[in-house]
């Protein structure tokens, strides 16, 4: 049904900055929350940050004060400022939305987008 696509990866340097983007196609509706998660090689899928229907943001403590989750509706799009960037940032990141009423939620990951930070 509905569709995540992800943009806006690659290579940096430590300390540069990237924006993430996640598109939603198919039509979204009665979205709960909208969250962007990364995993590293070797370790587990992390909640990187999350926005809610109301517009609360949560974040991982690794990210507070370098990274800022947003949403623009009329877009349907959801982005991931990312800045002050770390080599421990390097990760594949993955567009994660919950939609739909209690007795209908859905949840959706979007294909994921690689980024990779060098020393």
């Amino acid at each position: 049904q509905v569709q995540l696509v992800e943009s806006g990866g690659g290579l940096v340097q430590a300390g540069g900055s990237l924006r993430l983007s996640c598109a939603g196609s198919g039509g979204f509706f009665s979205i709960n929350a909208m969250a962007w998660y990364r995993q590293a090689p070797g370790k587990q899928r992390e909640l990187v940050a999350l926005i809610n229907s109301g517009g609360s943001t949560n974040y991982a403590d690794s990210v507070k004060g370098r990274f800022t989750i947003s949403r623009d509706n009329a877009k349907n799009t959801v982005y991931l400022q990312m800045n002050s960037l770390k080599p421990e940032d390097t990760a594949v990141y993955y567009c994660y939305a919950d939609y739909g009423p209690g007795p209908a939620r859905v949840r959706q990951w979007g294909q994921g987008t690689q980024v990779t930070v060098s020393s």
